[in-house]
């Protein structure tokens, strides 16, 4: 099983701005949403939907009972920073699996769009229901091992599982639980992406709880380690793609990315974590997005 896109260049980053376009839209209609982590993390997205995972939809377009078209993963991904589901539905728009008019309903009463990932409301597509930092990686670690003793026993090639954190998100104890874990039991097919953009809540991470040097403490606990421009996808995909998933070595990608990238009034603003463009940003944002 492939990505059954296979995207890269232009036409990746293209993707990455019509999502980061689609974030605005919905946050600004919403009065809500975390456009600065949204915004960082879409170019991870695109190279992960549209190059890495490897899925495929089913050719009847009916859907499931919820009418979303139904998706049969090899590769399974988890958003941890669960806050970060904005960026996530627009995704899943770009991809088609959703209508853009549905993201106006987001955060709306009885929406299938809730603040963050719920399996419950879009299932097939959101793997675990997140939120609640620090557990997206301790789950990633039991499923890719799940993955791994089951391919083990049928012969078969395991899949991969790709989980997305913050770098605020990593103050959490239970992250280094299971990093310890994943690497006494050789989970080589675990990929954890930091989306390492020095910003959290109100302030850079480094005011808050410095988390330097990220890239000694994950090797202390046993993970093969990696930095990467997080902002461009095409770097992404090939640095993913060159992995080893046989070294029995978990892996992370440390991917420096900028908080509210793509719009100059949000870039490394501690506000944009939890703020919405009003309409005369709105239209600011969707212009430089569109010319960048």
């Amino acid at each position: 099983m492939e990505n059954p896109f296979k995207q890269s260049g232009e036409a990746l980053h293209r993707r990455a701005q019509e999502i980061r376009k689609k974030i605005c839209v919905m946050n600004s209609a919403a009065k809500s949403g975390h456009t600065g982590g949204d915004m960082s993390e879409a170019d991870i997205l695109a190279a992960l939907y549209f190059h890495v995972l490897r899925y495929e939809v089913n050719a009847d377009q009916s859907g499931n009972q919820n009418g979303n078209p139904s998706v049969n993963w090899h590769d399974e991904f988890i958003l941890s920073k669960g806050h970060g589901v904005g960026g996530l539905y627009s995704c899943f728009a770009e991809l088609g699996w959703l209508e853009e008019r549905e993201l106006l309903s987001y955060l709306r009463d009885d929406s299938r769009l809730p603040g963050h990932p719920v399996r419950q409301k879009l299932p097939g597509w959101v793997t675990v229901n997140t939120g609640g930092l620090g557990h997206g990686l301790p789950i990633a670690a039991g499923l890719a091992m799940a993955k791994q003793r089951h391919a083990a026993r049928t012969e078969g090639a395991p899949g991969r599982v790709f989980v997305l954190t913050g770098d605020g998100e990593l103050e959490e104890g239970s992250n280094w639980e299971a990093a310890m874990s994943a690497a006494h039991f050789e989970v080589s097919n675990l990929v954890a992406i930091v989306d390492r953009n020095r910003l959290q809540l109100a302030d850079f991470t480094h005011n808050i709880m410095d988390l330097d040097p990220l890239d000694e403490k994950f090797r202390a606990f046993g993970f093969e380690v990696h930095d990467v421009n997080g902002n461009d996808s095409d770097a992404i995909w090939k640095l993913i793609e060159s992995l080893d998933y046989k070294n029995r070595k978990p892996k992370v990608v440390i991917a420096h990315t900028v908080k509210g990238r793509g719009v100059s009034f949000m870039e490394n603003v501690p506000a944009w974590h939890h703020k919405f463009p009003d309409e005369e940003q709105l239209k600011q944002a969707l212009k430089e997005l569109d010319h960048a």
